[in-house]
Parts: C-alpha cells; structure tokens; sequence
C-alpha cells in the first residue's frame, strides 16, 4: 500500500540516488537540458528536508518517489505567458518530482499528484517542454497546461493547474 511521508536526513542518501536516476531518465527521454549540472544540489535537498517540505511516495520501507509540496507563493508563477492560470486563488506548488529506477509506469506521480489534491485543491506545477513524461503524467492526472512561466535564470517551462473549481 502506497502512502506518502516526509523525508528525513536519514534518507538523504537514497533521495539523491532517485534524483540522479531522474536526471539519467531524463536524458534517455530525449530531455537533455532539465536539471542540468546534478540539480537540484544537495544543499537544495537538505533545505527543503529541513523546511519540512520534501516527501516521499512510499510502499513498505522503499522509497518509490520523491517531491517538494507546500502551499506558497512561487515568484516564478506571477507572471505567465502564452496563456493565463485558471484562477488567482490561494495555491500550493509541487516541484522536483523524481520518482525511482523500479517505479516508473507504476502510478507513483499520479498517486503524488492526487494525495497533493487531497491536501490543497488548487496545485501549480511547471516542467521543461522536453520532459514530455511529465506533460503525459500531469495531464493523465488532469492538470491542464496553462502557457509557460519563466525561472529566476530566464529559463521557459511549461505551467499546469489543477483545480477543484
């Protein structure tokens, strides 16, 4: 039975070995420029453990995912192009989703994604255009793209929302 829980620094070992494995995936998958240059840091890692905001999909004692959740404000996502969000209400943000070598095919971003609808109804998430896995998974998990936002670094990402009104 799959649940999710917040991760510790016991685990850090483990989350940096799926985020590697995600960034290998990603390059096999054709998306050659996302998290480029080992992101997301372990001192980003370590961060978000520490603020509480690093979770794992679970199944026994394995660790099947991993994901940032929080209901916050991304600077990032107040402006957006090529589109507009579905609303302006309060919203909580998932980001670095990764999910492990064994899992993929196996529901994990979905049950991520519907646990974090669970929590907060109205989700923000973005991905690089390559990571077309991702598209796929948002939008099975009914996110609708909603036009690009723009990292700190100027970089484009695709934007999705998912709402319950």
């Amino acid at each position: 039975m799959k649940r999710i829980e917040k991760i510790t620094e016991s685990a850090l070992d483990r989350v940096e070995e799926i985020y590697a494995h995600a960034r290998a995936y990603m390059r096999t998958s054709g998306n050659l420029m996302q998290w480029a240059g080992g992101y997301p840091p372990r001192e980003q890692i370590l961060s978000d453990i520490s603020a509480g905001k690093l979770y794992a999909c679970m199944e026994e004692d394995e660790i099947l995912g991993v994901f940032y959740f929080a209901a916050e404000n991304d600077p990032t996502y107040a402006k957006i192009y090529d589109g507009a969000w579905r609303n302006d209400r309060p919203y909580a943000v998932i980001h670095r989703v990764a999910v492990s070598e064994k899992s993929h095919g196996k529901g994990v971003a979905r049950f991520i994604f519907d646990h974090c609808f669970a929590q907060y109804g109205n989700l923000r998430i973005d991905t690089h255009k390559d990571n077309v896995p991702m598209q796929k998974a948002l939008l099975k998990s009914g996110f609708v793209h909603c036009g690009t936002i723009l990292l700190a670094n100027g970089d484009p990402r695709l934007a999705f929302q998912r709402t319950d009104a």
